[in-house]
């Protein structure tokens, strides 16, 4: 019969005794029980008369690790050791479940994940609280900012930030505050390049500012979009409410092409169309408001225009009629964006506050609309140079 078998019949050369306190610890075979590795002795213990739990509390484990009753000695394997410092003192081990588990406490990034899920929770019920009891303000245009930052940005800010993996440079030229007149191109098919911009310099710029957009006047026909355009802080594209939003200190984004450049075909990507007739300088001059020209890139792939059916365009109402690698082939899934990569670039703002006796001189509101529109198109060029696959990294 091998050693193991006599332990389970209850063979041993010398018998075990419970002992109680401050008596000898269970010995097997005229040797001390040892302890658990790294564990030292209960000296402690017995000096100050507490029972020796090593010796009566936990099973004998037998020399490959077994109790008494065949079971896998816990107290050397499996449970947390508690250890004694250099001053004798009991540092008690992790916390266990009932089961007899080690509970692990929450780390850092769970900690992190379950205070950020619990600040969303929170901003939502507060921003109900405020539509339901209506404490929330809204301006003369129509805009309103507890909306913006609470449902239209979160919104875009999936598309720029994880989407398009939008870059942003050029901060440093957009004023902390002030007036501000941001110029840009337009392109895309389907004018996102609109709603990225608005976003990506709330989100990025230290001032937290918004953007407040000029529109075409067909958007503003358009019912629901309409409404969508105003709360998020957008107007019609005309002077008189230019030079009020620029006279209120505002930033506002105009992007002169119109039409014509979310309407161009893949194949003119990245070419300036005409500024129409420079009504944005006007705006500029009277109010002595600087102009900050910016240049975005990949805009151009998200919907690359192939075709435009102008009859079917005239039948709808609509400027162009789109036909692009996606649409209308796929139907609603070819209105999802390629992920292509966004380049945003804001270039040193050109001042006009010693031209504002020239507003109404055509020579000077061509020449001011001729120097945007290359500055524009140079830092194209150059951020082109940049990012030489629209869909890499």
């Amino acid at each position: 019969m091998s050693g193991k078998d006599e332990r389970r019949e209850g063979r041993y050369d010398v018998p075990l005794t419970m002992a109680g306190p401050g008596a000898e610890p269970a010995r097997r075979n005229g040797h001390r029980r040892p302890t658990a590795a790294g564990r030292p002795r209960a000296t402690d213990q017995a000096a100050t008369d507490e029972p020796d739990t090593a010796a009566t509390d936990e099973p004998v484990a037998g020399t490959n690790g077994d109790a008494v009753d065949g079971e896998p000695d816990t107290a050397a394997t499996d449970e947390p050791v508690a250890r004694s410092d250099a001053g004798g003192s009991h540092v008690p081990g992790p916390a266990t479940s009932a089961e007899g588990g080690v509970v692990a406490p929450p780390g850092p990034a769970v900690a992190d994940r379950r205070d950020h899920w619990d600040r969303r929770v929170a901003g939502g019920l507060a921003f109900l609280r405020r539509r339901l009891s209506g404490d929330y303000e809204v301006d003369e245009f129509g805009f309103d900012p507890d909306l913006t930052d609470a449902v239209f940005h979160p919104l875009v800010r999936l598309l720029y930030r994880d989407w398009f993996r939008t870059e942003v440079g050029g901060l440093e030229n957009v004023p902390t505050d002030g007036p501000a007149l941001v110029v840009g191109n337009h392109s895309g098919t389907v004018a996102l390049d609109a709603l990225i911009l608005s976003t990506a310099l709330h989100d990025r710029h230290p001032g937290r500012r918004y953007l407040r957009l000029l529109g075409a006047d067909l958007v503003f026909r358009m019912p629901v979009v309409s409404e969508i355009a105003r709360k998020t802080g957008g107007t019609v594209a005309c002077n008189p409410d230019a030079e009020r939003l620029l006279g209120n200190g505002e930033l506002v984004g105009v992007f002169p092409e119109g039409f014509k450049g979310i309407g161009k075909l893949y194949s003119d990507r990245y070419k300036l169309q005409r500024f129409g007739r420079g009504g944005f300088v006007s705006a500029a001059l009277r109010t002595g408001t600087p102009i900050v020209p910016v240049a975005i890139v990949g805009g151009e792939e998200i919907y690359p225009m192939l075709a435009d059916l102008k009859p079917l365009a005239r039948l709808l109402k609509l400027p162009y009629f789109p036909v692009t690698p996606t649409f209308p082939w796929l139907g609603p899934l070819g209105m999802v964006p390629l992920p292509s990569k966004w380049l945003i670039e804001f270039c040193p703002p050109i001042p006009t506050a010693h031209l504002t006796d020239s507003a109404d001189d055509p020579l000077v509101v061509f020449n001011l609309a001729d120097q945007v529109r290359e500055t524009i198109q140079q830092t194209l060029h150059k951020l082109l140079e940049r990012r030489p696959d629209p869909f890499g990294p």
